[in-house]
């Protein structure tokens, strides 16, 4: 989606400067600096409020904590009722942090530990969802030491069937998820331990979904497995997840999920299963994440300088890559798409000049934006990525030539607060033995 019709959405106060909430920019990093992140917290409940009048009640929503794991994300969506979906004993130990209930909390992904696996278990978890027989057997071999029976559901690698999205998940070879032809096997492993309990499927399908028609398919692909699935255990399903796969629209080309008509086709979809006992009180579960947080997020940085190389021009920033993987176009494109940018400070002046947007790092990379349209820019000017609320700061290599990490901020009106403070090139020396050697060797040499 182009960056004018994002901005009159969600940013309605912007008139000749770009504003968040009730707050100019130009004053947000003045307070803070640049690079940053910044988040519009009424947009959050815009986005929550609006989900849960598209999905009938019986629908649960778990936000997905690898969209953005900062605490205060975490902590909006457990005051608001959701449970959330973790993918590591670390987003396990966050979310926890966050005040979310054990047993609101399900665990999904591949190569979970025993070591992971033992931490959730003997702190009461709702749900594992188990993609192998492996993992299966690992996870009853510890409820076993434990004494308890481990909540177990089975997360399925549907057929091509249920394929779509941005990101094309299922119906192919993958480490996700159990394939939907060796279920039997999975079902029967879960059902003749003891040890677990078997509480449901867990569909493993697509992401970045914007065609409502392809999510109600994966949706009714879900239901035939779930519904089989019954069958074949001879019990009614505690719970059926449809996992996550609602997107954002990031590029000039795409048009926003439509939930008017997925809300109209979901009623007659909840109704199908009135009449089966095996369903009829079967749990559903949503995991969205990019959804429900990436609209709400801007990436900031500064124009650092400005040059012209064989023709082409240059605006260069003071944050990159290291810090918005996503929109440098190196986690999970295969040709470079930019993502909504504009010259926040001077968002009303007519774009006048064909730029690219590069960030500081020493590696050709390192490109936010390639041949993008904008006014002609000055050194000092503030260009903001928009779309930046999800996969963003937590899934670039913020490491990465030791630049200090970008701070977090959240804006709600007139109020703005820091949520991630700034790093500092400093922590990187925490992470090195010679350091820790050179402070032991300091202590010893004062003791004697």
């Amino acid at each position: 989606m182009e960056a004018a019709s994002l901005i009159a959405k969600y940013f309605p106060n912007t008139g000749k400067e770009f504003c968040i909430g009730d707050c100019r920019i130009r004053t947000i990093v003045e307070q803070f600096g640049t690079p940053l992140f910044a988040y519009d917290r009424r947009i959050l409940e815009r986005k929550i409020s609006l989900l849960r009048s598209t999905y009938p009640p019986r629908f649960e929503i778990f936000y997905s904590v690898k969209a953005n794991p900062n605490q205060s994300f975490l902590r909006f969506f457990v005051e608001r009722g959701c449970g959330l979906e973790i993918a590591s004993s670390g987003e396990f130990f966050q979310a926890g942090s966050a005040g979310c209930a054990p047993e609101r909390i399900f665990f999904a992904g591949p190569g979970k530990t025993e070591a992971e696996l033992l931490e959730v278990l003997s702190r009461g978890i709702g749900e594992i969802h188990a993609e192998s027989l492996l993992e299966i057997t690992r996870a009853a071999a510890i409820a076993r030491r434990l004494d308890i029976k481990a909540p177990l559901a089975l997360r399925v690698n549907p057929g091509s069937a249920a394929e779509g999205g941005a990101m094309r998940m299922g119906g192919r070879p993958a480490p996700f998820g159990i394939d939907e032809e060796s279920l039997s096997p999975a079902l029967d492993a879960v059902l003749h331990d003891p040890n677990i309990e078997f509480r449901g499927i867990h569909l493993f399908a697509g992401t970045q979904i914007l065609d409502y028609r392809l999510l109600l398919n994966q949706y009714q692909k879900g239901l035939e497995i779930a519904r089989s699935a019954a069958h074949y255990v001879g019990a009614p399903l505690p719970t059926l997840d449809f996992g996550g796969g609602l997107g954002v629209p990031y590029f000039p080309h795409e048009q926003e999920l439509d939930l008017a008509a997925l809300q109209a086709e979901l009623e007659d979809f909840v109704e199908q299963t009135s009449g089966d006992p095996l369903l009829s009180a079967t749990r559903f579960v949503i995991e969205p994440g990019r959804y429900l947080v990436g609209e709400a997020g801007v990436y900031v940085t500064r124009i650092t300088d400005i040059k012209v190389s064989r023709g082409r021009k240059f605006l260069i920033v003071d944050g990159g890559m290291n810090h918005h993987l996503a929109a440098s176009g190196n986690l999970g494109q295969t040709i470079k798409r930019n993502y909504p940018v504009a010259l926040l400070n001077r968002y009303s002046s007519p774009p006048e000049e064909t730029v690219d947007v590069v960030g500081p790092l020493c590696t050709p990379l390192d490109v936010l934006a390639r041949s993008v349209i904008l006014p002609k820019a000055e050194v000092g000017d503030l260009l903001g990525i928009l779309q930046s609320g999800a996969y963003a700061r937590s899934a670039s290599p913020l490491g990465f030539l030791s630049h200090a990490t970008p701070p977090e901020v959240m804006v709600e009106g007139s109020d703005t607060w820091l949520i991630r403070q700034r790093g500092s090139p400093a922590d990187y020396l925490l992470d090195q033995p010679q350091a820790q050697e050179q402070q032991v060797s300091q202590r010893s040499g004062s003791v004697s």
